[in-house]
């Protein structure tokens, strides 16, 4: 009975180690998961039923930030221009993104070529793009409108310098740049494809939009929701892009959520608002992930 309590002892203690061994591993990252998210949050948390300038103390304020934004024309029509812009940026990056994969999943010359070409203004510098992109785009003498005048458009956009177009500027930059990556998702799904289901599918005499259909458009389904979900979540933040090349302008017309929550915090020192808003695009960015892992698991078990 005593060798067998000491052999337990002994076990108790390896397994110990095997245990302290694995947390020092994720140690580093937990801890600075703790600094630099989970207590961000849990304070904004706070922030967002509080009045705090940053230099005055604290004051609760219950709701009163929640209803103030809500009043706010500018918080409201941010709502509507995020939604808008990340409505256009998923559903034209999806589609750019797949039919680009789909032509250079093909055998053709150089292709490895174009994909890292492609691939490039992903890991381009954001700052650059931004610049290159407001140079194009200049209402006046950019070469966007040169090309359009040279074609018989008379009278091109404004772009980034209308209320109309502005937007519209945004989701031609965010696809370009964007669709790169989202390229080589959908390419590994391509690849991960069984062949043989296509070669079946022909002797079936199945061809062009069957084959697509029936066989790749399903099977890339776990792509697709992978593509879908990381393009909702960060075009609704999305604010380097438009802090670069409008600043929320012309006037309010390219003011998105996190363009508001920046001004409301670092221009007018409202941080209650700042962080009440914060939560609302939390919540909204939680609710549709939590719908699209609904929807990916009911065509699944479909």
């Amino acid at each position: 009975m005593k060798r067998k309590s000491n052999k337990t002892s002994r076990g108790m203690t390896l397994t110990f180690r095997q245990n302290l061994i694995g947390y020092s591993f994720i140690l580093p990252n937990l801890i600075g998961f703790l600094i630099f998210i989970f207590i961000p949050v849990i304070f904004s948390l706070i922030l967002s039923f509080s009045r705090w300038d940053g230099f005055n103390p604290m004051e609760f304020a219950g709701l009163q930030n929640f209803i103030d934004i809500f009043h706010d024309e500018v918080f409201v029509g941010a709502i509507w221009k995020t939604a808008y812009f990340s409505f256009f940026t998923v559903i034209l990056s999806m589609a750019a993104s797949l039919g680009l994969a789909l032509l250079l999943n093909q055998k053709i010359k150089a292709r490895g070529f174009f994909r890292c070409a492609l691939f490039f203004p992903y890991v381009a510098s954001i700052v650059a793009v931004s610049v290159v992109f407001n140079a194009m785009l200049q209402p006046d003498y950019g070469p966007v409108n040169e090309f359009l005048k040279f074609i018989g458009v008379s009278n091109p956009p404004g772009w980034l310098a209308s209320t109309t177009w502005v937007i519209p500027g945004l989701i031609i930059v965010n696809v370009w740049r964007n669709m790169g990556y989202f390229m080589i998702i959908y390419l590994a799904g391509l690849q991960n494809i069984d062949q043989s289901l296509y070669e079946a599918a022909e002797i079936d005499g199945a061809k062009g939009w069957a084959l697509f259909s029936r066989i790749t458009w399903p099977l890339l389904s776990p792509s697709t929701f992978f593509v879908v979900m990381m393009l909702v979540i960060n075009s609704f933040k999305v604010f380097d892009l438009v802090y670069l090349m409008t600043q929320g302008g012309p006037g309010n017309a390219s003011t998105m959520l996190s363009q508001y929550i920046y001004n409301k915090a670092f221009i007018s020192w409202d941080y209650g608002k700042a962080s009440a808003a914060a939560m609302i695009l939390f919540i909204i960015v939680g609710l549709l992930t939590a719908f699209q892992f609904q929807a990916e698991k009911k065509l699944v078990n479909y």
